[in-house]
């Protein structure tokens, strides 16, 4: 499940911090490896021991801290494929612990991100999700709800944006924060003027309270581009807009959305309704109908979800190019082939 990848929104925010993970989101930011963090090392040969017979369970499966209570990582790996590793190693979300460790064989299998530009980069191989366990996770902002309600222009502006967002230009937009190490301001307008997004208005409106509009800019790179994007449009078109840094897991940053310290955060379709269902399993693929169901959950806490971008960020579960050819692995299913 991706995770919101983010630091602390004021004092109600402190208790639930991430240690390292996104639903999303511990973020592959282009700064250096967190101190303490597990380092490269040259590789070695896969981990011995074979507990129930299969290729996993000689593996060492890398991912977020929260990967073995959410239901489209750990847990649906193990319901829907029957996979069972050898071990579970906590890293970062999806960011430079984690490429770290797979480069260096800590881990064999990971969780990495479909719009990550580290994936081609370092030629490392997605395996089919021939079962289909991963469901729409598409972009989509999660909002208070009296605010569209109040001022319906502040949803037609960020629905814009998500209507031109696609898939491969997400990937270009996180490709200039991970390799050209652009600041997430400079993406963002650029992305907006080319896109005919940025209007020039001579007055300044805040939100109907007469307070800025608080958007969460978490500290992963590609959610700090998404919120760049939303403050601003809004920004061009006249609104007031605050920053908000919004570290941690949904736990911690639904209560803050919920509670008005943050009027808009991206967030992913599938995950966030799984979140917000307590894990009823009502994501679907149909990005539609996922959608539908995550306006209908977050009704009674006061939010609501705009439209979502076709543009997806999903688990990949992810190898080495050196390991997917030397097990001849292709989709996650061949995991649960015999082991060597």
């Amino acid at each position: 499940m991706r995770t919101i990848r983010s630091a602390a929104v004021g004092a109600t925010l402190v208790a639930l911090i991430l240690s390292a993970c996104g639903s999303g989101g511990g973020s592959p930011t282009p700064s250096a490896t967190p101190s303490g963090s597990p380092t490269a090392t040259p590789s070695a040969a896969a981990p011995s021991g074979s507990p129930n017979g299969t290729l996993a369970s000689t593996f060492v499966f890398g991912g977020p801290p929260e990967c073995p209570n959410r239901p489209f990582c750990l847990i649906g790996l193990q319901g829907t494929y029957g996979l069972q590793f050898k071990e579970f190693k906590a890293l970062d979300v999806g960011g430079p612990i984690t490429v770290a460790a797979l480069e260096g064989n800590e881990v064999q299998v990971a969780i990495l991100f479909t719009s990550d530009p580290t994936i081609p980069a370092k030629q490392f191989v997605i395996l089919q999700d021939d079962k289909g366990l991963q469901r729409a996770d598409n972009l989509v902002p999660i909002v208070h709800k009296a605010l569209v309600d109040a001022d319906p222009n502040i949803a037609t502006l960020l629905n814009a944006v998500s209507a031109k967002l696609t898939q491969d230009q997400l990937i270009e937009l996180n490709r200039q924060s991970t390799v050209e190490h652009k600041d997430a301001d400079e993406i963002a307008h650029a992305w907006l003027a080319a896109n005919g997004l940025l209007a020039d208005t001579p007055t300044v409106s805040p939100k109907p309270s007469g307070e800025p509009i608080v958007v969460g800019k978490t500290n992963f790179y590609e959610q700090d581009i998404l919120s760049e994007l939303y403050a601003q449009v809004l920004e061009s078109n006249a609104y007031v807009v605050k920053r908000e840094e919004a570290s941690g897991s949904r736990e911690v940053v639904f209560p803050a959305l919920e509670s008005g310290e943050i009027d808009i955060l991206p967030d992913y379709a599938a995950s966030a309704l799984e979140f917000v269902n307590a894990g009823a399993g009502e994501a679907t693929a149909d990005i539609a109908a996922t959608e539908a169901k995550l306006v209908e959950r977050l009704e009674p806490k006061g939010l609501t979800a705009l439209d979502a971008a076709s543009a997806a960020d999903q688990n990949a579960v992810v190898v080495t190019q050196a390991t997917a050819t030397q097990y001849s692995l292709v989709k996650i299913s061949d995991l649960n082939q015999p082991a060597p």
